[in-house]
């Protein structure tokens, strides 16, 4: 018996139709992302040919900057107080308290700031930089966790924030560090947009629509995007270490002021207890019950805005072993 005649592939119009679909679909990608690669060179190309001085764009810059961390210490730090309903505690309430509190600022740059007492989840102070008059924010537990020379010594590390106006200098670098990276995206966005809608068409004409990272155009695009991300890691680095000084400075001027830096030391460590026995394997030197490796202890430190509790004291300790103050021992235990 003779086989019958071919006829013609079954699903061949099928597979046609979706190699046009795809094509289509990469071209119309292609054309999107096209269009937007020329309209963002086309606001460069503006920017440009205005042709600003360079005083006056540095000039702009830090007047910009300046606008925005004022406007995020003011939308910021409200935020904080309604979040921990800190409340203001009257002077009769508190008389040691605010005659230490004026002592303090008689010896130093600052004048004395509104006082604000919180329920928060550990024992902590903090200093803010808040319109009209700077504040001054404590959790109740510290009145019965520290003993006075203590409680001054950690009064007076807060005022050193304020004297020195850390909160706002360190919103100035951290808004700064972001404009920067906003203005390097805005200078690649025509080649990131280009690439983008190049490594599209190739990938739909694949027919392999996802795979449009793994070409030539979606590597270079990734790699332009990673080198924006290493800047942008490399200033929120650089803020964290600015941070970190700016507590040891505060340490210091605490301990100048006050002349007894193992007091500061004490709470520090009585702090750094309280919060162990909070939290307990909630702490952080604790992840998922287990004791975090060396390598870890490592990462969370170059990210931490604060120096680990055991070297602020190890050099407090250099500062009363060296005489750098007046010191009353005061022993840590």
């Amino acid at each position: 018996m003779s086989a019958p005649p071919s006829g013609p592939r079954e699903g061949t119009p099928n597979r046609r139709q979706h190699r046009i679909l795809t094509a289509v679909a990469g071209v119309v990608a292609l054309l999107v992302y096209g269009a937007l690669a020329a309209g963002s060179l086309a606001v460069l190309s503006a920017l440009w040919k205005v042709r600003v001085d360079p005083v006056a764009a540095g000039v702009g810059l830090l007047v910009g900057t300046l606008v925005v961390a004022y406007l995020s210490v003011r939308v910021g730090t409200r935020r904080v107080l309604d979040r921990i309903d800190a409340r203001e505690m009257p002077e009769p309430r508190l008389p040691g308290v605010y005659a230490l509190l004026d002592d303090l600022a008689a010896s130093m740059a600052v004048d004395r700031p509104r006082l604000l007492v919180a329920r928060l989840d550990a024992p902590n102070a903090f200093a803010l930089e808040t319109a009209g008059r700077r504040t001054v924010v404590l959790n109740a537990s510290l009145f019965d966790l520290l003993d006075r020379a203590e409680f001054e010594a950690l009064l007076a590390h807060e005022l050193a924030h304020l004297e020195r106006r850390d909160g706002f200098v360190g919103t100035v670098a951290l808004s700064l560090s972001q404009l920067v990276v906003i203005a390097l995206e805005l200078l690649l966005s025509p080649a990131v947009f280009l690439l983008t809608g190049t490594a599209l068409f190739v990938a739909w004409n694949r027919g392999d629509p996802y795979s449009w990272p793994d070409t030539l155009p979606g590597r270079v695009r990734r790699a332009v995007e990673t080198s924006v991300a290493v800047v942008g890691m490399t200033a929120t680095l650089l803020f964290r270490a600015y941070s970190r000084r700016r507590e040891y400075a505060a340490d210091e001027r605490a301990a100048e002021v006050t002349g007894r830096p193992l007091a500061l030391a004490s709470a520090l460590r009585k702090l750094d207890r309280a919060a162990s026995r909070e939290f307990g394997s909630l702490s952080p030197v604790w992840t998922h019950g287990e004791v975090e490796s060396e390598e870890e202890r490592r990462l969370r430190e170059v990210f931490s805005t604060h120096p680990r509790i055991e070297d602020r004291i190890a050099k407090l300790r250099e500062l009363a072993d060296e005489g750098a103050a007046s010191v009353t021992r005061v022993p840590i235990e």
